[in-house]
């Protein structure tokens, strides 16, 4: 007896979701990103208005002053949907592990000078309260947020600042054999050091910012674009110079994810800015403010890493950040 075994193709009826389709234009064979992107804003048949905010429907434009004809418009340029975002991290975060693995086995961090691990202690553990407004801030953004384009990048966002501040926690503990001292007066430097509270004044007030677009302008535009070059860059060169190479290993993930997140936050700012002349003054405006509020309470901090050199470090990291609002047409 013989077997005949058959195969029979099936062509589909059509290649996308008809919304995507609208979209992208005829009926061609969408990406992952397109389909799980456009047009998953709801937008009609809610049942009641929120009780916490009667004015306005659950999901509602109004909650910014920025307006679109098409928020669907502010797309991610890395594409990133669930999946993709999910792979791209893990990557990152192999990378990371086997870094903070190879400190731990070796226990590097204990042979560095007592002052260098003072001075560690004192200018980065406090950053990890920094990371958790962030983390708060990018929920608050994709709570309120108009758009699943945005909105999903500010999850993603979301998730990417907690991890950041558990690294930091993790720095911490490397350095005082996981007891927890470190992490504990890093909170009370945070909470009671004269350095440390200007900074903390302006993330606090971030943290009710009403409104979500100008809270992204405030956090993941110009904070995260003066921080981050400041201490996960210049910062770790400085102490690689001084001998404490291996903080530029665990700081890797921070270096990668900010290089990362700037192309995203760049494209989204510049198609909002180019959207109409209201818009581009709006974010003009926010980003001035914030400019001038960050710089006021980064330069305690800038000190506390540089010392004498504080201002110098600060302003390099200004003159960069004035380059890059440029090209996407702002003058901070």
């Amino acid at each position: 007896m013989s077997v005949e075994i058959k195969t029979a193709n099936l062509d589909p009826v059509r290649n996308t979701f008809g919304n995507v389709a609208r979209r992208i234009g005829g009926d061609k064979t969408a990406s992952r990103y397109q389909e799980g992107s456009f047009d998953l804003q709801p937008v009609t048949n809610f049942h009641y208005r929120p009780l916490w905010d009667p004015e306005r429907e659950l999901y509602d434009k109004r909650r910014t002053a920025i307006t679109m004809a098409d928020w669907d418009a502010l797309r991610d340029p890395r594409q990133f949907y669930y999946g993709s975002y999910v792979m791209h991290r893990s990557r990152l975060q192999d990378a990371s592990e086997k870094n903070y693995e190879l400190v731990e086995k070796h226990g590097l961090l204990k042979r560095l000078p007592k002052g260098l691990t003072r001075r560690l202690k004192a200018a980065l553990l406090p950053l990890r309260h920094v990371e958790w407004a962030a983390n708060n801030n990018n929920c608050y953004m994709t709570a309120y947020g108009y758009g699943s384009a945005i909105t999903q990048g500010t999850m993603y966002n979301t998730m990417d600042r907690l991890a950041i501040a558990q690294y930091l926690s993790r720095i911490g503990l490397l350095l005082d054999d996981n007891t927890g001292e470190s992490l504990e007066a890093a909170k009370e430097a945070w909470m009671s050091d004269p350095a440390w509270q200007p900074l903390r004044r302006l993330v606090e007030n971030s943290m009710v910012t009403k409104d979500w677009f100008e809270l992204f302008v405030t956090q993941n535009l110009v904070l995260d674009s003066l921080l981050h070059p400041l201490v996960y860059r210049r910062f770790a060169d400085e102490l690689s110079d001084e001998g404490a190479a291996v903080m530029a290993m665990l700081t890797e993930f921070m270096d990668a994810w900010f290089n990362d997140s700037s192309r995203w936050v760049d494209a989204t700012i510049k198609v909002a800015a180019a959207e109409s002349d209201q818009n581009k003054h709006l974010i003009n405006a926010w980003a001035r403010t914030a400019v001038a509020n960050v710089l006021d309470a980064l330069l305690p901090v800038a000190r506390l890493m540089y010392f004498e050199d504080g201002k110098k470090a600060l302003d390099e990291v200004y003159a960069a950040f004035q380059a890059r609002a440029a090209k996407l047409g702002l003058t901070v």
